[in-house]
């Protein structure tokens, strides 16, 4: 879809970067080994180059705007479920887990690039924006877990989201799954890390949530 080049009011704008974010995620889904250029996203969104650049300075900004459209959609999810009246499980958050983050096929390999970028590539203001938009992710999420999980005490939902987060992509990076999602045709991997990453990974968040889990829930309480 070619979007007119001159963007004046706000939803223009809106829709130019929605459509900029779109083509930088199918080029990553066409070729999640490598990453496009500018110019490449730009023609993929029918834009100039120089328009793109309006919206993201570099490419590195674009992967962490496809990697935050990723978080949304995880951590709308996970608020719908916790903003509810019934119970929320373990199994539940597990089922949220795995069909926001484990089976999307970027989701993985965009975090863990973009941990590295925001330590060398991505400028600190960016980088500190984003930080601040994370943390009222994991405030408003750890505040529903609070409530549902009694023996999490206040701030402690926030900690368990970091340590979970951290296991998850960890977790990821050790397995022989992350070599075949960066470089699908050279990847060989030694048994010795190739594990059923989901099965693994239920396993050790079973391991982290136990003291948690064992409670019921403060809905059910």
């Amino acid at each position: 879809m070619v979007i007119r080049q001159r963007a004046i009011q706000a939803g223009e704008k809106e829709e130019r970067h929605h459509a900029i974010v779109d083509a930088a995620e199918l080029l990553l889904l066409r070729s999640p080994d490598r990453v496009a250029s500018v110019a490449e996203v730009a023609d993929e969104a029918g834009l100039a180059k120089g328009t793109v650049y309006l919206y993201f300075p570099g490419k590195e900004e674009l992967l962490l705007a496809v990697h935050e459209r990723y978080l949304d959609r995880f951590f709308g999810a996970l608020n719908a479920l916790l903003e509810r009246s019934r119970p929320t499980t373990f199994d539940d958050l597990v089922a949220v887990t795995a069909e926001h983050i484990v089976r999307p096929p970027l989701f993985l390999p965009l975090a863990a690039r973009c941990f590295a970028l925001m330590a060398q590539s991505i400028p600190p203001p960016a980088a500190a924006a984003f930080r601040e938009r994370m943390a009222t992710r994991l405030e408003r999420a750890g505040g529903g877990l609070e409530r549902h999980f009694v023996r999490l005490r206040p701030g402690e939902g926030v900690a368990k989201l970091r340590h979970s987060f951290a296991l998850i992509i960890g977790l990821w990076q050790m397995s022989a799954a992350s070599a075949c999602a960066l470089s699908p045709t050279t990847a060989t991997g030694s048994p010795v890390f190739a594990w059923d990453y989901p099965d693994e990974l239920a396993r050790a968040l079973g391991g982290l949530w136990q003291t948690v889990v064992d409670a019921p829930s403060a809905a059910a309480a």
